[in-house]
């Protein structure tokens, strides 16, 4: 009750309780006691006040979410988990109360749960409220009900957020529980507020803290309750507006949005083009921030910032990002979007139709694009094959075409998504070839002259592609070694690509201007066919 809302009562109320404390530090007379029933009846009242209020206000909340729930609804949750802890923490300070005057025998005080001090008798014991709530070791529930304002009050400040210090000051106000000092001395709030004081004076310092809870209540209600339309925008100009496709390919239908836009003209929105996240709230609205290097757009007179991007490469771009407007009540309200172009190449196109092959057995990588038309409503189809999207890291945002019988042609169509119909783009013609042999070399040659020492180091026989585009292996399964010596041919087979150890011992015995022949070469490419490949022939010099 320190944040400038009392009523003319319940300031009254609030000096009467410092006085009246300020007389029981002095020990002064009973009467003086007698005084603290007249300031709990007082406290009494106005909190029942606070509750009544309390209760209008959850009865509006009810009306406003029936009425709209989109925007009213989050609010209510908020509001329904505020009353439950209200009355959680309120009803265990009535326990505590009650919990007293029974222990102090003056059950004709309690009438249906409650307390009425002008019947306490026993208003001057000191013994019993202390050991209830300091206890023998510190261990009394004034400390449980320290932890419990906290976590309240924590709660009430969670769901009221950062940005409204006005509220979040009240509240703290509210629920105070700092420790004091005395005499230059920190003293416990326990201490402070519960220790040897007399019976009366305990329960309405409880009558109070249950007037703080809903004082405190009361403030965060306010504050939800404002919420609700709270950011909705005022427009004072209404914009005509038309968006229409930005590409469109012949023969395709054009299509515009026309429609009014609102928009305030006395303030410029704030628009940042980039990545943001989304933040979800303890109320469960969604908040947007802007993460990483992002750029801010000039406004112009009209409030419309002007996005410009040079492009490099083809195909459909998507943009986005924040529009930052400020709310009535004076926060700023983001709202996401996101816009996307397509870049297509210039209208002249060189196909050369020539190359236009198909490999039997390989991966083949083709790009499709159709200027105006996502990749994503592209879809292809071919004769002699299949064709499909790229998946791995090398083929992605390309068709991978698999063709199957070398000598018959291929033809690829393609269709796209046109305003949802599925529209025919056109047709290209392939023609279907088998992968070349490899050819076989030792050494990096395909024969002639060769030093001895060169021949006897290599380790086997590699197959090589010349002059081919695809980026293919081929693996040598076998090959024969065959030397000519004192008028007799010796021959050494391998089943690998790999020399032999009577390979290389045959190797080993040439002399000058003796010739090797490496024949019966086999290898094995992507297709997984075996092929024969021509023979080498070495001369040592």
């Amino acid at each position: 009750m320190a944040h400038g809302k009392e009523t003319p009562r319940q300031k009254m109320i609030g000096m009467m309780y410092l006085v009246l404390t300020a007389l029981l530090a002095l020990n002064v007379s009973k009467e003086a006691v007698e005084a603290f029933k007249r300031v709990d009846e007082g406290l009494v009242k106005t909190t029942a006040n606070f509750m009544q209020k309390n209760n209008v206000v959850y009865a509006d909340f009810e009306s406003k979410a029936l009425a709209n729930p989109a925007k009213a609804g989050p609010w209510v949750k908020v509001a329904r988990s505020v009353r439950e802890r209200s009355n959680e923490l309120y009803e265990y300070i009535q326990s505590l109360k009650v919990e007293i005057v029974e222990t102090a025998g003056d059950l004709d005080a309690i009438v249906d749960g409650h307390v009425e001090t002008e019947k306490i008798k026993r208003i001057d014991d000191t013994n019993i409220p202390s050991e209830i709530l300091i206890g023998s070791n510190n261990n009394g529930k004034a400390f449980d009900l320290k932890a419990a304002i906290i976590d309240y009050r924590e709660f009430l400040l969670e769901q009221v957020g950062e940005g409204h210090p006005n509220v979040t000051a009240g509240i703290e106000n509210s629920l105070l529980t700092n420790d004091v000092k005395e005499h230059d001395q920190t003293v416990l709030w326990e201490y402070h507020n519960f220790h040897t004081l007399p019976l009366v004076a305990v329960i309405t310092i409880l009558s109070k803290i249950q007037n703080d809870v809903r004082n405190a209540e009361a403030d965060a209600l306010d504050f939800f309750f404002s919420q609700i339309g709270a950011a909705d925008i005022r427009v004072n100009k209404l914009v005509p507006t038309v968006i229409g496709s930005n590409h469109i390919t012949s023969g395709s239908n054009y299509e515009a949005k026309v429609f009014i836009a609102a928009m305030d003209s006395t303030q410029k929105p704030e628009i940042q083009v980039g990545k943001y996240e989304t933040i979800t709230a303890a109320n469960g609205s969604k908040e947007y921030k802007m993460i990483g290097d992002y750029e801010t757009l000039t406004i112009d007179e009209r409030g419309m910032g002007i996005y410009k991007k040079k492009t490099s490469s083809l195909g459909e771009k998507k943009w986005g990002g924040l529009i930052k407007v400020k709310a009535p009540d004076g926060s700023k309200i983001a709202y996401p979007f996101e816009g996307s172009y397509m870049v297509a190449a210039p209208n002249v196109v060189v196909s050369p139709t020539a190359m236009n092959v198909f490999y039997v057995g390989v991966d083949n990588p083709v790009n499709i694009s159709v200027p105006g038309i996502g990749d994503s409503q592209i879809r292809a189809s071919m004769t002699n094959g299949k064709i499909s999207r790229g998946k791995t890291k090398r083929f992605r945002g390309n068709f991978i075409v698999r063709p199957r019988k070398p000598g018959v042609e291929a033809k690829v169509t393609v269709t796209a998504n046109v305003g949802g119909k599925a529209k025919t783009m056109g047709s290209v013609k392939f023609r279907v070839k088998n992968v070349p042999d490899p050819v076989a070399k030792v050494a990096g040659s395909k024969g002639g002259d060769i030093s001895k020492a060169i021949l006897s180091a290599q380790r086997g026989v590699v197959a090589e592609l010349e002059n081919f585009d695809f980026d293919l292996s081929f693996r040598v399964t076998g090959f024969r070694v065959s030397i000519t010596d004192k008028g007799y041919t010796i021959d050494e087979d391998s089943g690998n690509n790999l020399f032999t150890s009577a390979q290389k011992a045959l190797l080993k015995r040439l002399k000058r201007n003796q010739t090797a022949y490496i024949s019966e070469i086999k290898a094995v490419g992507p297709d997984g066919k075996t092929r024969k490949l021509p023979p080498l022939v070495f001369k040592v010099k």
